[in-house]
């Protein structure tokens, strides 16, 4: 139906264009008007924030539909309704309709070509929501935020996580650009959740807020404190959940445990936007949302492959998944590893898109294995192996080559052994297909 990886394979014009992706919703009857929503743009933890604000949400008794981008294993994942993944019938269903749509447009001239492969997916997510009559739903930026197809909507709240390099083709060389596309997200005496970051980030998101006459809500009260009262441990009889992280903090007046799945101080930031998105969302109408239901949410998180942990077997070692795919992500699952395994051989597993920062990922993460196996998947955007070791060749590591997840997962058990810890990274694609193979928890 569609292909991997497609997203990026078109040219900028025909990707960024708001006033196509409107004219394909008006032929549709606005869908995306019939429910309220949360918009959420940045560079790294986009997705963690909407997961967990998601989880917050559906645990304060909202039917919430969440909309990420892009998918570990099945495109169905992209649209989840209380966690739950889009039915392949009813993906089918709206698929049909909004292509129909598409291609009568088209036919009739109100579009000069058929949409791209994430406004597709956009427009059925927002379908799908409108006929599941949702109370809320939480929305992912694909990539930007001003001319990004979700950008449509009318948030109630937006909110923009950590900003750096990545998708420069499209957004700009340097931060104050990429950012500019990030504030696009505001809106006129909208609410928008922030925290402080890199002075170019805060100078530009900062000045939006100022012209548009937002209301700027600073997360760090809610950035849960790493104290000697924190903790972090594996769930007992939880095989394959990962680790859990626990720390004290006060939310609405109340003290409570933020217990999260999702491991690593990086992780804490995106915890505290999604808190303060939620608090905000309180004085919205949103009244059910409590102390509690706060607490409940960020426990019950579900967001897979982010430095999730598959505990050893008879028959394979420990593994970690993380989608570590610029270098901002790979600076933060370099600390993690480091906080969490320090005396533990380990064996990556590596794979990116061609259009990815190979070589600083690699200077980042490389230096920490004592083997590194470079593979790939099926898709047109895929490093080689031979391209990845290119990218690599200044660094004193031992890499082998695999053609594919699977070859490679056979040399990492080998190489590992008893003792050493296997680290799958770089491209979700990658860790998605390891997933899969191991039979990891992807849903």
């Amino acid at each position: 139906m569609f292909a991997l990886g497609h997203e990026l394979a078109e040219t900028p014009s025909h990707k960024f264009d708001l006033a196509h992706m409107w004219v394909l919703l008006e032929a549709l009857e606005h869908p995306e008007r019939r429910f309220p929503s949360v918009l959420i743009a940045g560079t790294n933890g986009k997705g963690s924030s909407a997961a967990t604000l998601a989880s917050i949400l559906a645990s304060s008794g909202y039917k919430t539909g969440l909309y990420t981008s892009p998918h570990l294993v099945r495109i169905n994942e992209r649209m989840r309704i209380k966690g739950k993944a889009i039915a392949d019938d009813d993906f089918a269903l709206i698929h049909d309709l909004v292509d129909r749509t598409a291609e009568r447009l088209v036919t009739e001239g109100d579009l000069p070509w058929h949409p791209s492969f994430f406004e597709m997916l956009t427009a059925i997510a927002f379908e799908y929501f409108s006929r599941e009559k949702l109370d809320i739903a939480v929305l992912e930026v694909g990539m930007g935020g001003r001319l990004d197809a979700t950008n449509v909507v009318e948030p109630r709240v937006s909110v923009i996580t950590d900003i750096s390099f990545d998708h420069q083709k499209f957004l700009g060389n340097t931060l104050t650009e990429i950012a500019r596309e990030k504030a696009g997200i505001i809106r006129p005496n909208g609410a928008v959740v922030t925290l402080p970051q890199s002075p170019e980030a805060n100078d530009v998101v900062g000045n939006n807020i100022l012209a548009l006459g937002a209301k700027g809500i600073n997360a760090v009260p809610y950035v849960p404190p790493v104290s000697p009262n924190s903790e972090q441990y594996l769930l007992p009889g939880h095989e394959k959940a990962g680790y859990v992280a626990k720390y004290p903090l006060s939310v609405m007046g109340k003290d409570i445990a933020v217990e999260t799945p999702l491991v690593g101080r990086h992780q804490l930031r995106n915890v505290a936007l999604a808190i303060a998105a939620a608090v905000e969302l309180a004085g919205h109408g949103f009244a059910a949302i409590t102390p509690s239901t706060i607490e409940r949410g960020i426990r019950e998180t579900r967001w897979p492959g982010r430095f999730q942990v598959l505990p050893a077997t008879a028959d394979f070692p420990e593994v970690v998944f993380d989608v570590a795919h610029n270098p901002a992500g790979a600076w933060a699952l370099r600390s993690t590893l480091s906080a969490t395994y320090e005396e533990r051989p380990l064996v990556f597993v590596f794979g990116a898109m061609r259009d990815k920062a190979i070589r600083e990922m690699a200077e980042i993460l490389f230096p920490l294995a004592g083997c590194v196996i470079a593979t790939h998947v099926d898709n047109p955007r895929a490093a080689t192996p031979a391209e990845i070791r290119a990218a690599a060749h200044r660094l004193s590591v031992e890499l082998e080559d695999a053609p594919d997840v699977s070859s490679a997962l056979g040399k990492a058990r080998a190489a590992a052994g008893t003792r050493g810890l296997v680290v799958v990274t770089g491209s979700i694609y990658i860790v998605g297909e390891a997933m899969r193979s191991l039979g990891a928890r992807i849903e």
